[in-house]
């Protein structure tokens, strides 16, 4: 595993229904871009270490949809869906996202590349229905699945540049 210097700052104020997400890479946001976008890429960083994801549905456009499922040692799956509202390659994504576990609690996302002068800064932006289901996810440890995808991102990116 490469060690770096780069942080994962995950943000949940009380009482908003909101997750920020920062991470700065040592990459253009074209790379960073295409390897969160990139079907065949994705199932490289997606998720905790230990969980296999397969790409079932990848449409990325706008009123495109998406499907992914994750899978783990014990053939436990866990799916998750959304349609995409506005892609802007290389700049932003703007999608829903849908655990199927948890049908109904929908989040918004945003996803944005800052150029850094050959580095980037992302930042998500989570709107979730109300704060208890932002709670929820929080109490489902998805904030370390959040920073393991984005350090398996990092470690990716080196050879896509």
């Amino acid at each position: 595993m490469t060690t770096t210097k780069n942080q994962t700052t995950i943000t949940a104020q009380p009482g908003t229904p909101f997750i920020d997400m920062v991470r700065e890479f040592d990459a253009t946001p074209q790379v960073v871009y295409r390897a969160s976008t990139d079907p065949e890429l994705i199932p490289k960083w997606m998720g905790p270490r230990g969980l296999d994801t397969r790409i079932d549905a990848y449409d990325l456009r706008p009123g495109g949809n998406y499907r992914y499922v994750q899978t783990d040692a014990d053939g436990n799956e866990f799916a998750f869906r959304g349609i995409f509202h506005t892609v802007e390659p290389g700049l932003r994504t703007i999608q829903t996202f849908e655990f199927e576990g948890m049908p109904g609690f929908v989040t918004l996302e945003y996803g944005t590349y800052e150029d850094l002068g050959g580095r980037t800064r992302f930042t998500g932006h989570s709107v979730y229905p109300s704060v208890e289901a932002r709670d929820g996810a929080l109490q489902m440890d998805m904030e370390s699945g959040m920073r393991e995808s984005m350090e398996r991102l990092e470690e990716l990116l080196p050879g896509l540049g």
